[in-house]
C-alpha cells in the first residue's frame, strides 16, 4: 500500500512560478495538494500555459492577500524576497514557509550530497557527480544546478546517489540537512538579500545545522568563514586543504592531491593525482577538485575494492571539462583570446577569475550591484589588468556606476579605464584596446538582473558578440 504524503488533501501556496515554481506545480498535484501559484508577473510574460498544469488555480500579476486563505503550506522559490508584505502577513499567521529543495530532502530515499558556498559550488558539484557516475553508482544530479529534482522522486532508488547544489535563498528556509553536507566557502555576497553578511551565513549554515551525527559535514579549511562552522557540526567532520594535512578530507601534498577518506572508511592517505592533472585553470578550480575528493571518499564509494577511489577521482579529475559561462575560452582571434565568466557575480569570483591568468588582461566588468565592497578586486585589477571596462547603465544599483566613481578616487587615468553602456559596446571597446597576447575576461562582478534573465543568457550574450566578431 502506498503510503499517503503529508500534503495530501491540503491547500498549497506556490510564490514564483520560475524553474522552481513550475516544478511544484507540477508535482504537489500527483500526491493530492491542493495547489494555488501566485507571481508579479502576468500570464503572458510567463508565457503560461494552463493546460500543462491542470487543477492549478493561478493568481498573477500580483499576491493578493485572500490567496493565503486556508493555505496550510507556502512554498517559496529562490528569487522571492521574504519581505513581501503578502509573506510578513503569512509568518504573522503561522503558515509554514518550505521549498522544493527540503520536500525533496524530507521524501529522497537516497543518500544526498548537498554542496553550497559563496563560489565553485556549481563546477565541485559537476565533477562529484563524475567521480559518483564513474564508481559504478545511478545518479541524479540538481538543485540550484541544472532542473529541481521533486520530480524525479518516483524514479529515484535507495541505492542512488543524489547530488544538489544548494544556493543560499533556498538554505534559509530549510529545516533539513543532507547526509553529507559541504560548505566550500562564505565570503560577502547576496547583501542585497540577506541584509548583512552574519544573516547570509546563517543561511549557508542551514545545510550542516539539521544533520544527524552519522552524517558528514565537509568544510573548507583554508577558509575563515567555511572553518567557523566547525563550532555548529555534529556529524562527522571531514576537510579539504590546499596548505594543511587535514587527517580525514583531501589535501596538497607538495604538487600532489591526496585523499585521506575519513574516520568510518579508509582513514590513511592515498594519492588521486598532480597538480597538472586538474585541467581547470586557477587555484580555486584546485580547491573544488580537493572538495569533490573530501566529498566523495567521504562516502567509501570504494569500501569493497580498495584503492580503486583515488583511481576513480583521478580519471574524473583529468576528463573534467569546464562548466559553461566559467573562465570557459570562447574564440581565439588575431592572438587574443576571448574568455567567458559570466558566471563571477561577486567581487570575489572576479579576484578569483583574475588571479587565474598569467597574461595580460582587459577586464569586462559591470552588472547590477549586490552592495557589496570593491576596494579589494578592483585594486587587484589595477594589477592584472592592461585596461578595465565597466558596462552598464547608470544608477545607484549599478556595478559600472560604483566602480568608476571608485576607479575616480584612486586617480585612474582614462588611458586604463573605459566606460561603455551595453555588453555588445564593451565587447567593441575591447577590440580596440586588446593586444595581440592579450585576454579579454568578462569577469562581471555583478548580477546579470540589469539586463539579463540570469548569468547564462548575459554569458551567451557574450559568445555570440565574440563569434560575430
Amino acid at each position: 500500500m502506498v503510503e499517503r504524503d503529508s500534503l495530501s488533501g491540503k491547500k498549497v501556496v506556490v510564490f514564483g512560478f520560475g524553474r522552481q515554481g513550475k516544478a511544484l506545480a507540477r508535482w504537489l498535484p500527483t500526491v493530492g495538494a491542493d495547489v494555488a501559484v501566485t507571481d508579479s508577473r502576468s500570464a503572458k510574460e510567463l508565457g503560461l500555459r494552463r493546460r500543462e498544469f491542470p487543477g492549478v488555480r493561478f493568481h498573477l500579476g500580483g499576491h493578493p492577500e485572500d490567496v493565503l486563505i486556508g493555505a496550510r503550506c507556502i512554498c517559496v522559490s529562490g528569487g522571492v524576497p521574504l519581505d513581501m508584505p503578502v509573506l510578513q502577513l503569512a509568518q504573522e499567521r503561522g503558515i509554514p514557509f518550505t521549498n522544493d529543495a527540503q520536500l525533496f530532502l524530507e521524501r529522497c530515499p537516497a543518500p544526498v550530497i548537498g554542496i553550497t558556498g559563496s563560489a565553485g559550488k556549481t563546477t565541485t558539484a559537476a565533477l562529484v557527480a563524475s567521480i559518483v557516475e564513474r564508481a559504478g553508482y545511478k545518479l541524479w544530479l540538481g538543485g540550484n544546478i541544472g532542473n529541481p529534482l521533486i520530480e524525479e522522486l518516483p524514479n529515484i532508488s535507495a541505492n542512488n546517489i543524489v547530488v544538489m547544489e544548494l544556493s543560499s535563498f533556498q538554505l534559509e528556509l530549510m529545516t533539513a540537512s543532507p547526509q553529507v553536507s559541504a560548505v566550500l566557502n562564505l565570503t560577502p555576497n547576496h547583501l542585497d538579500r540577506h541584509g548583512s553578511f552574519e544573516h547570509y551565513a546563517s543561511a549557508k549554515a542551514n545545510i550542516l545545522r539539521y544533520q544527524r551525527t552519522s552524517d558528514v559535514a565537509v568544510l573548507g579549511w583554508d577558509d575563515a568563514g567555511s572553518r567557523a562552522l566547525e563550532q555548529i557540526v555534529e556529524s562527522e567532520l571531514l576537510a579539504f586543504s590546499r596548505y594543511e594535512m587535514v587527517p580525514h578530507g583531501a589535501f596538497m601534498l607538495g604538487s600532489r592531491l591526496l585523499v585521506a577518506g575519513s574516520a568510518s572508511y579508509d582513514a590513511s592517505p592515498h594519492v588521486v593525482c598532480e597538480r597538472e592533472d586538474i585541467p581547470l585553470r586557477g587555484e580555486h578550480n584546485v580547491l573544488n577538485a580537493l572538495a569533490a575528493c573530501a566529498i566523495t571518499g567521504s562516502m567509501g564509494l570504494a569500501i569493497d575494492r580498495p584503492g580503486v577511489m583515488p583511481e576513480v577521482m583521478r580519471e574524473a579529475i583529468r576528463s573534467f571539462t569546464p562548466v559553461e559561462h566559467r573562465l570557459e575560452t570562447v574564440r581565439a582571434r588575431n592572438g587574443v583570446t576571448w574568455v567567458n565568466d559570466s558566471i563571477a557575480t561577486a567581487p570575489e569570483r572576479t579576484l578569483a577569475a583574475l588571479a587565474s591568468y598569467d597574461e595580460p588582461l582587459v577586464l569586462l566588468i559591470g552588472g547590477a550591484d549586490k552592495d557589496l565592497p570593491w576596494e579589494t578586486a578592483l585594486q587587484f585589477a589595477l594589477q592584472k589588468a592592461r585596461h578595465i571596462i565597466a558596462f552598464g547603465e547608470d544608477g545607484d544599483k549599478q556595478v559600472a556606476t560604483k566602480v568608476m566613481k571608485l576607479l575616480s578616487k584612486m586617480r585612474v587615468g582614462d588611458e586604463q579605464v573605459s566606460r561603455a553602456r551595453t555588453l555588445a559596446e564593451a565587447v567593441k571597446r575591447a577590440t580596440e584596446v586588446a593586444k595581440s597576447g592579450d585576454v579579454v575576461l568578462l569577469s562581471p562582478g555583478g548580477t546579470s538582473y540589469d539586463a539579463y534573465t540570469d548569468f547564462a543568457e548575459r554569458g551567451e550574450h557574450f559568445r555570440q558578440l565574440v563569434s560575430q566578431l
